[in-house]
């Protein structure tokens, strides 16, 4: 009998917690147990410095997992991914206006990439530019600080190169649980953005859900125009952002594989795109070693958090909605009511 994602999710929500605790281990999600041939069902996936389920010490091959204390206990087979350390990642390039999606962006500390074009009206008039907090908002506090293009990294300049400030964001919580690393920066000058998506053209809205395996698509500072498929979801991870925060944990994050480098510095805050209809779908934040993982969040979280919608030249985008079958865990899910009650983004003081 293959294990469903739903028996994959029960055994990955009763051991994440304990396995984040061991020296290498870096994330726990879900995924399939074959990648190449999805008829073998789902697994728990870990990502570690280790090779093996044994060197994992307590970790066994396989757990079994039983709905609720009922029915045929299933068989939940381990996937090890070795990764080394997950990094949160801001880099680098060259000025221009207006400024679209996946060009440096930042402050004068650094540099990361603009994620997406949003707007909160019907109107064009409400434009923000979405990207990482980390990327916007370094100090990791409510002060509105410049947003330049490009960042700092790439030689932008206070004054000179500002396009806007600090206007809302998630803060990220070095003793909590983090669920994204989002913020949004208000710009001097609405003609300052361009919604347009860089060798994509127009993006008509985001998606609501995306399924383990989906094909996606992104343009970022460093890596530009690159492809990904969807490893794991439900991913608990934990992701090294150095200096004062360190290490910190996000709950559910959304893990995608690439066959070259996908995540690299300056990509953060780049927004993954599904690749058959160019619906806004994730949010990159961080990245292995290599580059080959991108850590990510659902867009729609961003979008649930802000109030907000993918903007266009004369309006707000579709949400496209994605329906799982209920019984499905496959699929990404929105935040519930619960959940995004305990986000409250902050606004930043006016200057």
């Amino acid at each position: 009998m293959v294990a469903t994602f739903r028996a994959a999710l029960r055994m990955k929500r009763k051991i994440a917690a304990r396995l984040l605790k061991k020296n290498g281990i870096h994330g726990v999600g879900i995924g399939f147990r074959d990648p190449a041939n999805p008829k073998k069902g789902a697994a728990v996936i870990i990502y570690t410095d280790k090779v093996s389920s044994a060197n994992l010490g307590l970790v066994p091959a396989m757990f079994t997992a039983k709905a609720k204390g009922k029915g045929t206990a299933v068989p939940v087979p381990i996937r090890v991914v070795k990764t080394g350390k997950i990094r949160a990642h801001a880099d680098y390039t060259a000025r221009i206006r207006p400024v679209p999606p996946g060009y440096s962006v930042g402050t004068t500390k650094g540099s990361g990439s603009a994620g997406l074009i949003v707007t909160n009206g019907p109107e064009a008039a409400n434009r923000y530019l979405l990207s990482n907090n980390h990327v916007l908002n370094p100090d990791n506090t409510n002060s509105a600080t410049e947003t330049i293009q490009p960042g700092g990294a790439d030689g932008g300049r206070p004054g000179k190169d500002r396009i806007g400030r600090l206007y809302s964001y998630v803060k990220l919580e070095p003793n909590k649980t983090n669920v994204m690393d989002a913020a949004l920066s208000v710009p001097a000058n609405n003609r300052l953005l361009n919604p347009n998506y860089p060798t994509v053209g127009v993006i008509p809205g985001y998606v609501t859900s995306y399924r383990v395996g989906e094909q996606l698509k992104k343009v970022g500072r460093t890596t530009g125009l690159v492809t990904g498929r969807v490893e794991s979801i439900d991913t608990d991870i934990q992701i090294d952002y150095g200096g004062s925060l360190g290490v910190l944990t996000f709950k559910n994050q959304t893990v995608i594989r690439g066959t070259t480098p996908i995540s690299l510095g300056g990509d953060s805050g780049s927004v993954w795109l599904r690749d058959s209809d160019n619906y806004a779908a994730a949010v990159n934040f961080a990245g292995s070693l290599d580059g080959r993982l991108s850590i990510a969040f659902p867009v729609c979280w961003a979008m649930q958090a802000f109030g907000t919608k993918v903007a266009l030249a004369g309006g707000a985008g579709k949400v496209k909605q994605v329906k799982a079958a209920r019984s499905s865990r496959a699929y990404v899910r929105k935040l519930t009511a619960k959940a995004l009650a305990r986000i409250k983004p902050k606004k930043a003081l006016k200057p």
